[in-house]
C-alpha cells in the first residue's frame, strides 16, 4: 500500500494529474477544497473519498484509489484540564479542534489525517490542537493497523518547555501508544534534527523545515519505506513537499 500525505497548498482540482503520476492506494491532502462542491471533474476524480473542513475551499481529504475504500469514522470526545488557578477547569470537545479526519480503510487499517491550525487559540494552537485530541482519543489511536498523516506545523526546535504539549511531549504520547514518526524510524534521524525538509516558506528554498509527518503503529512501520522527493519539481505545485511511505504486505 503506498500512502502520500501531501498539503497541496489549495487549488487542488488543478494539481490532480501530477498526483496520479505517484500511482497511490491513499491520498492525504491538507488544504484541498470540497470536492462535493467544486468541479465536476474534480469531483469525478475524487472517487472515494471523506472530506473534513469549515471552509469548502481549504480542508482535509482523504482520498482512496486502485478499489480500496475509505469510510468516515465519527469520533465524538471531549477533554477537560484542571487549570492551576483558582480550580479553574476549561473543556474542549472533539468539534472546536481544527482539523482533524479519522477514516476506515478497507475495513481494517484506522487512518487518521490531520492539518493542525491556529484555531484562534491563545494557547492551543497548532501542535496544542493536535495534543488535546490526542487526549480525548487515545485508546482509538494506540490499536494496531493505524497510521496518522499530518502537517502538524510543529517541530520539536520550537518547543516551549513550560508546555505540556510541546512537539516532543507529543511524539513522547505518540510513542507509548506504540506510534512512531516513518521518517524519524527510517532515517535514524533525531526529532528536530532533519536532513530532508518538508516545507519551505514561501517556496524559499532558503527557509526549509520539517513539518510534515507519518506515524505507523509498530505492527506496521518494520514493513515502511519511504519515497524521495524532489523539491525543484513539487515546489512548482506546493510550498509542501509529500511525504511518500510503502507499507509492505498491506
Amino acid at each position: 500500500m503506498k500512502v502520500v500525505n501531501w498539503n497541496c497548498n489549495g487549488g487542488l482540482r488543478n494539481k490532480t494529474a501530477v498526483l496520479d503520476l505517484l500511482d497511490a492506494d491513499l491520498l492525504v491532502i491538507q488544504e484541498c477544497e470540497d470536492p462535493a462542491r467544486a468541479t465536476q471533474a474534480y469531483l469525478d476524480w475524487a472517487g472515494n473519498y471523506v472530506w473534513h473542513g469549515k471552509d469548502k475551499n481549504k480542508g482535509i481529504g482523504i482520498f482512496a484509489r486502485k478499489g480500496n475504500r475509505v469510510e468516515a469514522l465519527d469520533w465524538r470526545g471531549e477533554y477537560t484540564l484542571q487549570l492551576l488557578d483558582a480550580g479553574r477547569k476549561i473543556t474542549w470537545v472533539s468539534e472546536q479542534l481544527e482539523c482533524f479526519l479519522p477514516c476506515l480503510m478497507n475495513g481494517t487499517h484506522t487512518v487518521l489525517g490531520a492539518w493542525t491550525k491556529q484555531a484562534k487559540s491563545p494557547n492551543f494552537q497548532y501542535i496544542g490542537q493536535f495534543w488535546l485530541y490526542l487526549q480525548m482519543h487515545k485508546a482509538k489511536l494506540s490499536q494496531l493497523n493505524t497510521l496518522i498523516c499530518a502537517d502538524l506545523n510543529s517541530n520539536t526546535i520550537w518547543d516551549e518547555w513550560d508546555r505540556l504539549w510541546n512537539h516532543s511531549d507529543v511524539v513522547d504520547e505518540l510513542s507509548v501508544l506504540g506510534l512512531q514518526s516513518v521518517y524519524h524510524t527510517i532515517r535514524k534521524e533525531a526529532q528536530g534534527k532533519e536532513t530532508q525538509p518538508t516545507f519551505y516558506l514561501h517556496r524559499n528554498l532558503a527557509k526549509p523545515f520539517h513539518i510534515d509527518y507519518v506515524f505507523a503503529s509498530q505492527d506496521l512501520l518494520n514493513s515502511c519505506s519511504l519515497e524521495a522527493t524532489e523539491s525543484s519539481f513539487w515546489l512548482s505545485y506546493s510550498d509542501h513537499l509529500p511525504m511518500i511511505v510503502t507499507i509492505d504486505d498491506v
